[in-house]
């Protein structure tokens, strides 16, 4: 449980945690490790890598060059039961609660759970919520699951709550990479008032302000991803850091 407690004792201290997806597919891995070491020095938290493709066969490569630049917890964020790699510090158990397809709620978790053990990584277990964002995304593609709709929040909150229910450690609220609009901050708000394991929101955040808002309503943990894929966004990656982090000023 080091990384689980790592996020929990970063949450108490920092009052919300940062992290920021790595996609191997999206990322120039010449670049990476100077991206790394940047988001490191600017506050964020821990990085999750994995994304819904794999087009090329370096992913525990990718991982070990994350690990080679930073001290903060490479987490995978895995979109198939090939993104499964000891180099990491632990894995996301993503279970698709807002969906109704088996292989995502528990099939694929049967074949990874062999591989996590002998690889000997952290799982964690999380209840995966996909949200209507204005896109198709791939998340919502390739899992053939139908989204939440964005303007029923008691739903995204019973769902939280089965899952929590169910034995989830973080609650996962997801719009999708590429999304149009974030996660409501209506829904983040309803769903944290219903929840007591943290709130993680990701998807098509582009600001601090909404990056902050979100943590207002109840998020706890924020990811963003592709945003900064673009490196005209990287002087960016601290005004995040210091929206999301509550328990200091914005910007300072």
């Amino acid at each position: 449980m080091k990384t689980y407690n790592y996020l929990l004792n970063t949450i108490n201290t920092k009052g919300a945690a940062y992290l920021v997806l790595l996609d191997p597919d999206k990322i120039n891995v010449d670049r990476l490790p100077e991206f790394v070491k940047y988001c490191e020095r600017a506050g964020v938290d821990g990085f999750l890598i994995g994304g819904s493709l794999m087009l090329n066969n370096n992913f525990e490569l990718f991982i070990k060059k994350v690990k080679q630049s930073t001290k903060v917890p490479a987490i995978i964020f895995p979109g198939s039961v090939q993104q499964v790699s000891g180099a990491a510090d632990a894995i996301l158990y993503l279970s698709v609660v807002s969906g109704r397809n088996p292989e995502n709620l528990i099939g694929k978790h049967v074949i990874a759970a062999p591989l996590i053990k002998e690889v000997g990584i952290e799982p964690i277990a999380t209840g995966y919520i996909l949200i209507e964002s204005g896109v198709t995304t791939t998340a919502q593609y390739m899992s053939g699951s139908l989204p939440i709709p964005r303007n029923k929040p008691e739903i995204a909150a019973a769902t939280a709550l089965a899952a929590e229910y169910l034995g989830m450690k973080f609650i996962y609220l997801e719009a999708g990479s590429g999304a149009e609009n974030t996660v409501p901050d209506e829904m983040v708000k309803k769903v944290a008032s219903f929840c007591s394991v943290p709130v993680i929101v990701g998807g098509g955040i582009k600001t601090p302000n909404a990056a902050r808002q979100k943590i207002e309503n109840g998020a706890k943990i924020i990811v963003t991803g592709n945003f900064f894929e673009n490196e005209n966004n990287w002087d960016m990656i601290k005004d995040f850091a210091d929206a999301v982090h509550i328990n200091k000023p914005m910007f300072v």
